[in-house]
């Protein structure tokens, strides 16, 4: 018997949730800047009564609603991400458009946040129905360093829980359905730098210096080799060259060039390995054309691990409450999340709820992305039901 939707948050928390998501959108922050959001969170849930909350991250929050029932007393986290991108919106049909300019939730952030609210005043309105804790997260800076995700970890803000759950759009599933898959479901995205110096020279005579340019075409090919002829297939592996910037006239040897790009895994042990390849492969290359390289990275999101007792229980959810057809597993994804900080720490779940349908077929980080409000309140419920489901356990 499928469950009534529609059923578990209060008509006072339905508006609340959606008028979280119509507000945010409107007025998006970037990774870091959430300040507005984050006041807007605290208002929300002191309205409701939450008023007990904790601020993380300088523009973060999580809240703790401690069940009052007896029972096994388990502790879950659920994160619901805060943070926008720079990008121009180009949904002239929405009433509820980024008034912003520059800057948008192009990637579901808005959407999110929004379901980790509903979830949170529906538990504090449930609080005696349940045993245990749930801690909502409304995580900051989940595109850009410094990371929220890294200060969840290093903050020890998920010891002595039992499992977190995350949760993303998708667009190339259909609006209405959910998904999910055990194991590796995001690279990991690890960041470089490089510099590769040579020695300036008349552009007519190149043997009396060393070029530059010359180097980084060398590095830019033999790096794929990395990941071509090293790397297993199943690792996902990509190395990225996102930026170059060097010489100053055309008819001068160049004597510097700078890269920046990302390195990507599946594997989180391999990840280290990968990283000091692309070192070594700069250096070799530099030394081979009698230049220098100077290598920098920084280990960015780890990947996403999926617990898959979490992940059965989620489709199990899913076939119970919805029906079979609207589970779609969904392929892993070669992009990166900072939930993999969460996963790292305990054992998580990071499902997949859908929104494509006419009107919003636009993938994200797009200026024309966007995901219906009747996705909203369904997903919420879903998420209120399997918090329920693994606090009972």
């Amino acid at each position: 018997m499928k469950a009534t939707t529609n059923t578990l948050l209060s008509s006072a928390e339905r508006e609340a949730v959606v008028d979280m998501r119509h507000a945010m959108h409107r007025q998006p922050e970037l990774s870091n800047n959430e300040w507005k959001t984050q006041r807007r969170i605290l208002e929300t849930l002191a309205s409701f009564g939450l008023t007990e909350v904790t601020t993380f991250h300088k523009t973060g929050v999580y809240v703790d609603i401690q069940g009052l029932a007896p029972g096994a007393g388990r502790s879950i986290a659920l994160r619901g991400d805060i943070d926008a991108l720079p990008i121009e919106e180009a949904r002239d049909d929405l009433p509820y458009r980024s008034e912003v300019p520059g800057v948008m939730h192009a990637c579901g952030h808005d959407m999110h946040a929004s379901i980790a609210l509903g979830t949170a005043l529906a538990f504090h309105r449930m609080r005696e129905n349940f045993s245990g804790k749930l801690r909502v997260f409304f995580q900051p800076a989940e595109e850009e360093e410094p990371l929220g995700g890294r200060s969840v970890e290093e903050g020890n803000l998920l010891n002595g829980f039992d499992a977190a759950i995350g949760f993303h759009v998708r667009t190339d599933i259909p609006a209405g359905s959910y998904g999910a898959r055990a194991g590796a479901v995001t690279n990991s995205s690890d960041q470089f730098s490089l510099v590769l110096r040579g020695t300036m020279a008349h552009g007519a005579k190149p043997h009396l210096g060393v070029d530059a340019i010359t180097i980084a075409g060398a590095f830019i090919n033999e790096v794929q080799k990395v990941v071509s002829r090293e790397m297993p297939v199943d690792d996902r592996a990509i190395v990225t060259i996102g930026t170059i910037h060097g010489g100053d006239a055309r008819n001068i040897i160049c004597p510097k060039v700078a890269l920046e790009g990302t390195i990507r895994t599946s594997s989180p042990e391999r990840r280290a390995q990968l990283v000091r390849r692309v070192r070594e492969v700069a250096e070799a290359v530099a030394t081979m054309h009698r230049g220098s390289a100077e290598f920098n990275s920084q280990f960015g999101d780890p990947p996403v691990i999926n617990d898959r007792g979490m992940v059965e229980r989620f489709r199990h959810l899913v076939f119970q409450s919805l029906g079979e057809d609207k589970y779609v597993e969904g392929s892993a994804s070669t992009g990166s999340d900072d939930f993999g900080f969460y996963s790292g720490c305990v054992p998580s779940i990071y499902f997949w709820f859908g929104s494509k349908e006419p009107g919003n077929e636009a993938g994200v980080h797009t200026p024309t992305f966007g995901v219906s409000d009747d996705v909203l309140i369904p997903t919420t419920e879903l998420a209120i039901q399997y918090c329920m489901n693994l606090l009972h356990t």
